[in-house]
């Protein structure tokens, strides 16, 4: 009797394993699949081609947070805008989930439709916010947006929270911009957000991240940011180009231990040597600046 007992308890024992061992696979199968799903909607909603404009080059780099169960929102933008100058956008979504991915698309989607109502960096990121807010979501983007006129070479830029972007010169200067900017978009009805006006010089670039590119377990930001400073500087000083400098920075990206996109686009100017004496000076939505930068 008792060794029956025993082997039909082995049995069930043996069942339940079978079965919980069977729920898991399901389950992992399923959070593939939520991954997977998340990692297609993120690359459907990126830009499939950069403009291909007269004196503007473009290169970009993006790495999806697909490592275990993190899926996240970044981005980046190109397109030409209805006065002919180019749009730039790089941003970033809280969150680390398929509701991130999406919430992407909708910032991107609106900075697009929006830019065809002003080109104005600083009302156009204001805009925006005020649509987000408006559709009272629970999540937020930090993003930064620039406005480029291939010409000239006079470059507005406006940042909602993002982290600041690189800019080197031919001649071997660089730095970081880390101008006022003002708060992410979906958090503040009515923000407003300060333009800068540079001049982006014959054969200079612009550098425009994620965090995921510069910030992890093993890099803090002021470091990561240092070294894609010294990667422009050393890169664009050499002539070596911007899809060299973008794949430079994304090797850079994939030693942080991060567990989070990673986005960058490259900008640099090919157009006519520029009057080095030029002021130039923009004013627009919440303040004002002069540039200081390239040359």
């Amino acid at each position: 009797m008792f060794r029956t007992q025993a082997a039909d308890g082995g049995d069930e024992l043996l069942a339940r394993l079978g079965a919980l061992t069977a729920r898991a696979r399901e389950l992992a199968r399923m959070q593939r699949s939520r991954v997977e799903l998340a990692v297609a909607l993120q690359r459907g909603m990126l830009p499939h081609d950069l403009p291909q404009v007269a004196g503007v080059r473009l290169a970009v780099g993006y790495m999806p947070a697909n490592r275990g169960l993190n899926v996240g929102g970044d981005w980046y933008d190109a397109f030409t805008m209805p006065d002919g100058r180019v749009g730039l956008s790089i941003g970033d979504v809280q969150g680390h989930n398929i509701k991130a991915a999406a919430f992407m698309g909708q910032v991107r989607v609106g900075l697009r439709a929006l830019a065809s109502v002003t080109g104005d960096p600083g009302e156009l990121l204001a805009r925006t916010n005020d649509l987000l807010v408006s559709l009272g979501a629970d999540l937020f983007a930090t993003c930064t947006f620039l406005r480029l006129d291939p010409a000239t070479g006079v470059l507005e830029c406006a940042r909602a929270g993002h982290i600041p972007h690189i800019w080197a010169t031919a001649d071997g200067r660089s730095g970081v911009d880390e101008g006022e900017c003002g708060p992410p978009l979906g958090v503040l009805e009515g923000a407003e957000y300060p333009v800068v006006c540079h001049r982006l010089t014959t054969d200079g670039v612009v550098v425009l991240l994620t965090d995921g590119v510069v910030e992890g377990p093993s890099l803090n930001l002021d470091e990561g940011l240092r070294r894609v400073r010294r990667l422009a500087e050393i890169t664009t000083a050499a002539s070596l180009g911007i899809d060299e400098l973008a794949r430079g920075v994304m090797r850079l990206a994939d030693t942080v231990g991060h567990e989070d996109d990673a986005a960058v686009l490259v900008v640099g100017h090919a157009g006519a040597a520029l009057e080095e004496d030029a002021p130039y000076a923009f004013e627009g939505p919440g303040g004002h600046g002069q540039a200081p930068w390239p040359g």
